[in-house]
């Protein structure tokens, strides 16, 4: 094993020790802070997958991720408390809303794909205030159960609990998206991406892989949202609208295009920048968030994992003595 692969491991096993320690070391406002931080993440990584790996800006999946909670909702209420039926029934009501919305979607690219998938989140989130019967209007939907991983065992209302469920569930969305990328079906996202013409006049039918990101990212979109449904035990229309959409992507913004885990750091920083520190500077999470916003673009263009150049950049005066001790 390459000295690489070692601080590659112990970087992960750090990473996953913080994360199982957080409910012991942390109050009950922050553990539910990391869990929606946690489902934020999973979101983020469905607009990253179109964003930056099959290259198609989006901010519609807000609309899907709303689909999924109130799926996620309407099961728990009306059917079944088990947190795997959940996420099942949510995540097949995303895929199926990709699959009727993303042929309209897919046929902009750029510019014009970012305002029909806008487009799209606006009319979930309208549909979303007018179905009474169904969402529970602008009121939004209660009476959410507690959710139950293992059948006959008891619902989670402690914090600590619902943050492990939320952070298995994201790890294991996390892994699924990690073998996507890495099978053809990935590599040709990013073909997508990178050289759109040149994949088509090879033979590739490139509207029927972009029709196939947009409803993975759908239905992994859908997937955060029953999160949010049993984390949170409440949705409403804003669950879905332009807000939501437009803190996804400044999540992978701010992690770095293209990169997963920079997605997902993106995520946590985005939350925590609101819900956390927003309270601390009472009244000014939107201030808070358009500094941030300003920082990562001026200061890491490329994101939080762009890469060793653009933080050696930050200290050019420590590079240059780094250079100057090895030189002599």
């Amino acid at each position: 094993m390459s000295a690489l692969q070692v601080r590659r491991s112990l970087l992960v096993g750090l990473v996953a020790f913080g994360l199982l320690m957080v409910p012991w070391v942390f109050g009950a406002f922050t553990v539910s802070t990391f869990t929606r931080a946690l489902v934020f993440a999973v979101l983020a990584m469905a607009v990253n997958l179109l964003t930056g790996v099959a290259g198609m800006p989006t901010l519609g999946q807000a609309a899907y991720f709303g689909v999924g909670a109130y799926a996620g909702a309407l099961v728990s209420i009306h059917w079944s408390e088990l947190g795997v039926v959940q996420l099942v029934v949510a995540t097949l009501a995303g895929v199926v809303a990709a699959v009727l919305t993303g042929p309209l979607a897919i046929r902009g690219r750029g510019v014009a794909f970012l305002m029909i998938t806008l487009a799209i989140g606006e009319i979930g989130h309208s549909a979303a205030g007018r179905l009474d019967a169904v969402t529970g209007g602008t009121d939004g939907l209660s009476g959410i159960r507690p959710v139950v991983v293992l059948p006959g065992s008891e619902g989670l209302v402690n914090e600590g609990l619902i943050y492990y469920y939320v952070l298995v569930v994201a790890v294991l969305a996390y892994l699924g998206v990690g073998v996507l990328l890495r099978s053809p079906f990935g590599l040709t996202l990013r073909g997508l991406r990178d050289n759109e013409a040149r994949l088509r006049a090879v033979g590739y039918r490139t509207d029927a892989y972009a029709l196939g990101a947009y409803v993975y990212a759908g239905g992994l979109a859908a997937l955060a949202g029953s999160l949010w449904a049993s984390s949170q035990r409440f949705v409403a229309p804003g669950d879905m609208g332009f807000e939501i959409a437009a803190l996804a992507l400044l999540a992978v913004i701010v992690g770095g295009v293209g990169s997963m885990w920079g997605a997902c750091l993106g995520a946590a920083l985005v939350v925590f920048t609101r819900d956390y520190f927003g309270q601390i500077v009472s009244g000014h999470a939107p201030l808070l968030l358009g500094i941030l916003f300003v920082l990562a673009v001026y200061l890491l263009p490329k994101g939080i994992a762009g890469g060793r150049a653009q933080w050696r950049s930050l200290f050019p005066a420590a590079r240059a003595a780094r250079t100057t001790g090895e030189t002599t």
